[in-house]
């Protein structure tokens, strides 16, 4: 199992770090553009191999995509990250060009590699990578949506005052601080129905708290954040290398479900060893449905941006 991911920044390095450390791939590709970056996270990175017990083999490449060929999993995080006061749909100008020439490259090496598509405005990105590379559309997946749902557990076990094990929820919709749907109705605390824990006050904050839960931390930290980023990636990524036949929401393309066509939006999906196995579609609420339908149209617009 060799995993690439494009881009050694904070995020990449990150995913890189914590797909060692699960041991699943026998090999992971860091590549980035800028001289010996890549090379020397990747050789910082195989110091720790014997302090946490992993074989993995990381190494590192400056733009050289020979180095990425056989790939089974190629991860995009290149571009430009979001600064303080910036939204997603910001970065679309330069990052689009970005992803648009990295996924060709990779499928040049690669023909045969699942995508999974990181760099933001991530809805929009992944809509590009199925316009213009020809891939089964099981073979590109947007990530956000498992980000979002553990930022979304988070929020609620601190409401809760309760192990996060203790919880389960997730988000669909966009991948934007306005676009994010938190299924509170659906959310549990160990089968229990958070409502039965929480005021509908309460349960608002949580939803507030986690669709800003990106640019609350960019305004932190001065750039974007990594940590968690990283680690819902490299789920996803062995979700797809292990087989492991997992539910998270991803950006899909749509063709019909949940009412919309021809949009790749955060929707409960089945990973496995062919890459986005299954749309699961639930049933929604008024209010959940109104949600989603605005929530499309925000990435529609940005789509739009797009010069196909």
């Amino acid at each position: 199992m060799k995993v690439t991911i494009v881009g050694a920044g904070a995020v990449g390095a990150s995913c890189a770090e914590y797909v060692a450390i699960k041991d699943f791939a026998s090999e992971v590709v860091l590549l980035d553009i800028k001289d010996g970056v890549a090379e020397g996270k990747a050789m910082d990175l195989m110091q720790t191999a014997t302090l946490n017990s992993f074989d993995t083999k990381i190494t590192g490449t400056t733009n050289d995509y020979s180095k990425t060929a056989g790939s089974d999993i190629a991860v995009i995080t290149s571009g430009i990250p979001r600064k303080p006061g910036m939204t997603r749909e910001e970065l679309i100008g330069i990052n689009a060009g970005i992803v648009k020439e990295v996924s060709s490259n990779l499928i040049k090496h690669s023909p045969n590699v699942t995508l999974i598509v990181v760099s933001n405005p991530m809805d929009t990105m992944t809509y590009l990578v199925h316009k213009t590379t020809g891939l089964p559309k099981n073979k590109i997946i947007g990530m956000g949506g498992a980000l979002d749902s553990a930022r979304f557990k988070f929020r609620l076990s601190e409401a809760l005052e309760c192990p996060p094990s203790d919880v389960d929820g997730m988000v669909i919709g966009g991948h934007s601080d306005t676009g994010m749907v938190p299924l509170t109705r659906l959310a549990t605390r160990n089968s229990v129905p958070v409502s039965a824990f929480l005021s509908e006050d309460r349960l608002n904050q949580v939803s507030e708290d986690t669709k800003v839960g990106g640019a609350t931390l960019t305004k932190l930290l001065g750039t974007s954040a990594w940590y968690a980023p990283g680690a819902a990636v490299s789920a996803l990524v062995q979700a797809i290398a292990c087989d492991q036949k997992k539910m998270f929401p991803c950006s899909a393309m749509l063709e019909g479900e949940y009412g919309l066509n021809d949009i790749c939006i955060g929707v409960p999906a089945i990973l496995g060893k062919d890459g986005l196995e299954k749309i699961v579609e639930i049933e929604l609420d008024d209010a959940e449905s109104k949600k989603i339908k605005e929530s499309a149209e925000g990435v529609n617009k940005t789509n739009a941006l797009l010069e196909l």
